[in-house]
């Protein structure tokens, strides 16, 4: 298939082009951590959030800095702590005392992109105040509900490791985010190459002295997201998201399988892929290749399986081998 010439570039071609040229762009400040870019890109195009968990140090947070400077979004951070209120990050009603009247302060959650920095280490109570901010897309302070930015994307990091002072996410708001992705450490090529740039000067602090730049912006968002939403989906492929949910609901090691809503999410994102690639149908490996990203967060272990050391990833890649594929 030849590429399209100059004048059959649809905007569908134009979006998808710029979409692709992320991964060099951010590139230049993250090293090896593709399969993350492409799994944010996705949870973009989907209207999604997305919950990074890795131990420290493996560029969590400078993969979100570099997306949002990429694609021109304003981003805020909150570093969440155990004594974070929730209107420290929704925002609060300030009395002015030249008006004598009380105006509304916005949070760092009025931005196109929240950084939630270490989210489990904050209490249920303010853990609690995104869910509107998620679902919602909208902040409701003193009954009177003020809407966020267009897009919005809230991408929140957990240390997989350290439990002390950390309030695990619960079902309900794990199952808010449409994907869990996993930042793993670096290979050693890779983490050769992050010690060579920083001994050639680069400081993770200035992403425009990086070379990172803007390569698409809202315009082209819009546009992906039309286009996906033209996508084509069969009837066997909706049969096939749904036996795959059906079936980690009857998995002996699982006590919490996936909800309709999960079934839902791992279409959208099968949609969302299978444009990136190309095509304007979603085929059985666009499910497969989102299957774990999308479910993972959203099935719960019985302890005597984890005790045995089986993973949630463990059990989905077994019931991915065994659910009939379609033809």
């Amino acid at each position: 298939m030849s590429a399209p010439t100059p004048e059959t570039v649809t905007p569908s071609d134009a979006a998808r082009a710029s979409l692709e040229a992320l991964r060099t762009e951010i590139g230049k400040a993250v090293v090896g951590q593709d399969p993350a870019v492409t799994g944010l890109v996705v949870a973009l195009l989907c209207k999604g959030h997305v919950l990074l968990e890795g131990v420290p140090g493996v560029a969590k947070t400078l993969l979100v800095r570099a997306l949002a400077t990429s694609l021109e979004l304003d981003t805020k951070r909150v570093q969440f702590t155990p004594d974070l209120m929730p209107s420290d990050v929704t925002g609060s009603l300030v009395y002015d005392t030249r008006t004598a009247e009380f105006s509304f302060q916005p949070g760092p959650v009025f931005t196109n992109l929240l950084l939630a920095d270490e989210i489990n280490r904050t209490p249920p109570k303010t853990q609690a105040s995104l869910l509107e901010a998620m679902e919602e897309r909208q902040v409701t302070v003193d009954g009177t509900p003020r809407p966020l930015p267009e897009p919005f994307l809230v991408a929140a990091t957990q240390n997989p490791v350290e439990y002390e002072g950390t309030y695990p996410l619960p079902e309900a708001q794990l199952d808010r985010f449409l994907l869990k992705l996993t930042v793993p450490l670096p290979s050693r090529e890779d983490e050769i190459s992050v010690l060579t740039r920083h001994a050639q000067g680069f400081d993770p602090r200035d992403l425009k002295a990086a070379g990172v730049r803007p390569v698409a912006g809202p315009a082209e968002l819009t546009a992906a997201r039309e286009a996906v939403a033209e996508v084509a989906v069969s009837a066997e492929i909706a049969g096939y998201v749904v036996d795959i949910c059906r079936a980690t609901r009857e998995s002996p090691s699982l006590t919490l399988g996936v909800s309709p809503r999960g079934a839902t999410a791992l279409l959208s994102t099968a949609r969302a892929w299978a444009w990136l690639t190309g095509r304007d149908y979603v085929t059985p490996d666009d499910v497969k290749a989102l299957a774990l990203p999308t479910l993972r967060h959203r099935v719960q272990l019985r302890p005597e399986a984890e005790m045995e050391g089986v993973t949630s990833d463990s059990v989905l890649n077994s019931i991915l081998a065994h659910v009939p594929v379609p033809r």
